[in-house]
């Protein structure tokens, strides 16, 4: 069989708009394989065996850098990581007129937005 020789990687090429599929078998017991939505701007929505992420992807020729974070500062990380942490604790929840409440180790007030 003839394979195509490898060209140098060229940013017009990359799949801007595209979904990819990750190449690999699901994983026992699930139908699931990891996809990339990327938008025409380099935004993506990367979902995972369980999770999926959000980013951004910045392509020169062929370099590619994939943000899944903005810039922000230490403490403001420090929350984030908190509020996930409290989130994957939450086993009840509780509504009260425009409040609801997740409930775990911590207790997340939410308000719903009303406008």
């Amino acid at each position: 069989s003839y394979w195509a020789r490898p060209s140098s990687a060229d940013q017009s090429d990359f799949p801007f708009g595209k979904e990819l599929l990750l190449d690999v078998d699901p994983l026992p017991g699930s139908k699931r394989v990891p996809s990339m939505d990327i938008a025409a701007n380099g935004a993506f929505v990367l979902g995972m065996w369980c999770n999926r992420i959000e980013g951004q992807l910045v392509v020169a020729a062929d370099t590619v850098t994939v943000l899944t974070e903005r810039e922000c500062r230490p403490e403001l990380l420090r929350g984030d990581a908190d509020l996930l942490s409290a989130l994957a604790e939450v086993t009840n929840w509780r509504r009260e007129g425009d409040i609801v409440e997740l409930k775990g180790r911590h207790t997340l007030r939410f308000r719903l937005q009303t406008n």
